[in-house]
């Protein structure tokens, strides 16, 4: 297996295979209207494959805090339903979080299940003086520094980039 950025070729693939593990009823939660209209970064959005076949997807997209600190938003992460516990996401979330950082990324931020987060470095402290611009369970609510210190100081609401700003993360990516 491989792990590949993602092109065209995988666009069916992924769309098929996260409708699958998140419903219809996706496109309703906070952070999908987020990621709405906003490119995620075409280097940090990244498939597993196995020959031809797309077993595995994690995404990674621009984010504001507070108006002015750049963050990452992760997800969705998905392995097919036919390759659960193959180790996918998990091979998936180390290479995404290490590309990350290689980038220059300082912060990433998800709505997640923490007993899985938890080993990635994710903690819902972390995230506690941030915030989502609509409803979000707090217990899945979590962060991660990808630099030493990044969050020391940053508070207040997740926005979506500027069209500017979300330019220049595609650009620097």
């Amino acid at each position: 297996m491989n792990i590949v950025v993602e092109t065209a070729a995988h666009e069916a693939a992924v769309d098929k295979m996260v409708a699958e593990a998140f419903g219809p009823d996706r496109f309703a939660k906070t952070v999908y209207r987020l990621r709405d209209g906003v490119a995620p970064i075409p280097s940090l959005s990244l498939v597993m494959t196995d020959g031809e076949e797309v077993v595995g997807t994690l995404r990674f997209w621009p984010i504001l805090i507070g108006g002015t600190t750049p963050a990452l938003l992760l997800g969705p992460l998905v392995a097919a339903a036919d390759r659960q516990g193959e180790g996918i996401g998990t091979r998936l979330m180390q290479e995404g979080l290490a590309r990350a950082a290689a980038e220059g990324h300082r912060i990433v931020v998800l709505v997640g299940d923490e007993p899985y987060y938890v080993r990635f470095g994710f903690t819902r402290a972390l995230a506690r003086r941030l915030k989502l611009p609509g409803w979000v369970d707090r217990k899945r609510f979590l962060a991660r520094e990808l630099a030493a210190g990044a969050m020391a100081g940053v508070s207040g609401m997740i926005g979506r980039p500027s069209e500017a700003a979300a330019e220049a993360a595609v650009l620097a990516a």
